[in-house]
């Protein structure tokens, strides 16, 4: 339970005592009554606006609601005093040996603690990167990739089901021009001068080892065949390939998906998904047959001056409605997607996410409405959208990569500054924001550097703990075991600021899963991070104040809470899939 949840629960205990006692109307409503930390921290620990919300309900003036609250507050053992300020707010404030029991707390429940305090089992299904499988993962994949992962493991931590999902455009014409792209490397393979790869097919050397593979296989068997015989082989080769290789990118940052879902299987082996979905909103009353206006302002592809069939998308939110078939009875990609998404639904996850990248926004609107159409609206789908990354080496942009032709490839950022930066840096700004991502700052050794700060608390922590098994031979050198720590020992100001930041987890992690922003943990560990340094450098200022002393006992008392710290900072880093390292070089 967070430290604001208990707190909640002090003050609704207060009020439904004063409800017992005549003091306050029995069946007045506590809705709205809440608890928070105050804008000025020298105010209290937490702040609770009950006697402000309950005066029209009483009927009694809010300082005059405050006194009685106060009154049955005072004397708690958590509490060292209650406050009353301005008309009416009540300003908490809890004694030491609450937070100390706080890292007593969290060094028993150890990596369970603050886990699974949101959800117990909410199935959600979060769709990420979903890139075309026709190149290498690049810089622009990275993000949302980072984002999509570091969300899945969010929730998860905090009590959802969740399943990670990646869905292969493996349909449509952007896999045939693959085709026909490996296909010209395929011949380069077996000796033929190609030339200069034609306008429309993709460039890039990453598919020279396919051309080859391919050759390997098939020898010269392919060449003089029509394409309606080596289209089909060569593009299930090419997708396998590329998917090989996204597969393998993804691996560079630790991002593993649970499900692949193939766009193509929704029309194959004698089923056709698509057609079921569009059946299924035709008995809805949500199809029908009508032409569209010109698109404003926007490029579409799937428009056309004909008589289409529709869906009714602006019954729900939607600008317009949308095409489902063309007038030559062909899908549209927007009515893959529905199919795709029913799918999920029938799947039975009680939520949806899709990470997008900034280029789908127009997007989000008919995908929206798709899904509540599909469930009757008993399901949504959420739509984070990821901005661009902008890639700097000393505030100058990057290059691009040869390899891919014409981007900059996500192997290329994460063999430049390895995984731990990328993905501590994609997730430390909102997704809706452009980021500037400096190369050199990301590495750099220093506080401006958030991910090297953060990794360099926890590799001080054991650092600490190893130094102290030397003073001290009885101690583990690898932490974890101080039963007999005496924490009523820590006393000092920044002692127990560390601990409030620390009894802090839970509630970040809440708030963080709710609002589905990881970047809300990102910020926490580099505070946790500096607050951790800061007593450190008090303790060089300060001689008394340091880990290690000459008292055992003063000295295993911080030594436990610092593996709180480090317990808590490994947690976060593992959440945002980040190592948290022993040492830093």
């Amino acid at each position: 339970m967070t430290v604001t949840n208990q707190a909640r629960s002090l003050v609704r205990s207060a009020i439904e005592a004063l409800q017992s006692d005549g003091a306050l109307p029995p069946e007045m409503s506590t809705d709205g009554v809440d608890v928070d930390a105050p804008r000025d921290p020298s105010h209290g620990d937490l702040a609770t606006n009950a006697a402000m919300v309950l005066t029209k309900r009483a009927g009694k003036k809010p300082r005059e609601i405050a006194e009685l609250i106060k009154a049955k507050l005072d004397g708690h053992p958590a509490l060292d005093r209650v406050d009353i300020a301005g008309p009416g707010f009540l300003n908490l404030t809890f004694k030491p040996s609450f937070w100390q029991a706080v890292v007593a707390q969290i060094v028993q429940d150890g990596e369970a603690y603050g886990r699974g305090g949101v959800s117990r089992g909410e199935r959600i299904n979060i769709e990420y990167v979903s890139a075309n499988p026709t190149g290498p993962m690049h810089v622009g994949h990275c993000r949302g990739a980072v984002f999509g992962d570091a969300l899945a493991s969010l929730l998860a931590f905090a009590g959802y089901d969740v399943t990670r999902e990646y869905y292969i455009n493996d349909a449509g014409g952007q896999v045939e021009t693959l085709a026909r792209s490996a296909y010209l490397r395929y011949r380069e393979a077996l000796g033929e001068d190609i030339g200069k790869i034609p306008e429309g097919l993709y460039p890039g050397e990453y598919l020279i080892p396919v051309g080859e593979a391919l050759s390997a296989i098939h020898g010269a068997t392919l060449r003089d065949q029509p394409e309606e015989v080596w289209l089909p082989v060569i593009k299930a080769e090419a997708i396998k390939a590329m998917l090989a290789e996204i597969r393998s990118d993804l691996a560079l940052l630790r991002i593993e998906h649970d499900v692949f879902f193939s766009e193509a299987s929704l029309t194959a082996d004698g089923t056709d998904k698509i057609a079921e979905t569009i059946a299924v909103l035709r008995d809805l009353g949500l199809i029908y047959d009508g032409r569209l206006p010109p698109p404003k302002g926007e490029k579409n592809d799937e428009w056309e001056d004909r008589t289409q069939v529709l869906f009714k998308a602006t019954e729900f939110g939607d600008d317009v409605d949308r095409a489902l078939q063309k007038s030559d009875g062909a899908y549209t990609y927007f009515a893959a997607d529905m199919a795709y998404h029913k799918v999920k639904l029938d799947r039975g996850f009680t939520h949806l996410i899709n990470v997008l990248g900034a280029d789908h926004k127009g997007y989000v609107k008919r995908m929206q409405a798709a899904v509540t159409a599909l469930s009757s609206g008993s399901r949504s789908l959420e739509v984070k959208v990821g901005e661009m990354v902008k890639l700097m080496d000393n505030g100058e942009p990057v290059k691009m990569s040869k390899r891919s032709g014409n981007f900059i490839t996500l192997r290329d950022v994460v063999d430049t500054v390895g995984p731990d930066a990328v993905r501590f840096m994609m997730v430390y700004r909102t997704p809706e924001t452009v980021l500037d991502f400096d190369f050199a700052k990301v590495t750099e050794q220093s506080k401006e550097n958030p991910v090297f700060y953060v990794q360099y608390a926890h590799a001080r922590i054991v650092s600490v703990q190893r130094n102290a098994a030397e003073a001290f031979s009885d101690l583990d050198p690898d932490g974890y075991d101080y039963a007999d720590a005496e924490l009523s020992l820590l006393d000092d100001p920044g002692e127990i600021s560390l601990m409030k930041r620390l009894a802090d987890f839970p509630r970040i992690i809440e708030g963080a899963a709710r609002a589905k922003e990881p970047h809300r943990l990102a910020f926490y560990l580099y505070e946790l991070a500096s607050a951790v340094h800061g007593q450190w450098n008090r303790g060089n200022d300060s001689p008394h104040l340091r880990f290690i002393t000459e008292s055992r006992g003063t000295t295993v008392a911080r030594l436990q809470l610092l593996q709180a710290a480090r317990q808590v900072i490994t947690s976060g880093l593992g959440v945002l899939g980040v190592h948290a390292p022993n040492a830093m070089r």
